[in-house]
């Protein structure tokens, strides 16, 4: 589903035009962005929970020339999906 589609499902389930729908996940994604920068998990029960954690520096391959190179370590965005949502997902 793209973010397009979303704002429409949105702003049809929440009664909503497709203008305000669009304010409302994008302050959403701002809001959920701006709190993993800033170390913060986001928890939304049921549904899930978004950290952040460390990705190790590692040992990759070039495909192309077969060469190794190293992968530096970075920040990496981690979500664990709620009990709710896998029992719905999974049903």
């Amino acid at each position: 589903m793209s973010k397009a589609e979303l704002v429409e499902k949105i702003a049809t389930q929440a009664g909503l035009t497709k203008a305000d729908a669009e304010r409302a996940v994008n302050a959403f994604i701002n809001v959920v962005t701006t709190s993993l920068k800033d170390g913060d998990d986001v928890t939304l029960v049921g549904f899930g929970t978004f950290t952040t954690g460390e990705r190790a520096e590692r040992q990759g391959r070039n495909p192309q020339t077969g060469e190794t190179i190293t992968i530096a370590a970075k920040k990496v965005v981690k979500f664990k999906p709620g009990k709710a949502l896998k029992d719905e997902v999974g049903a």
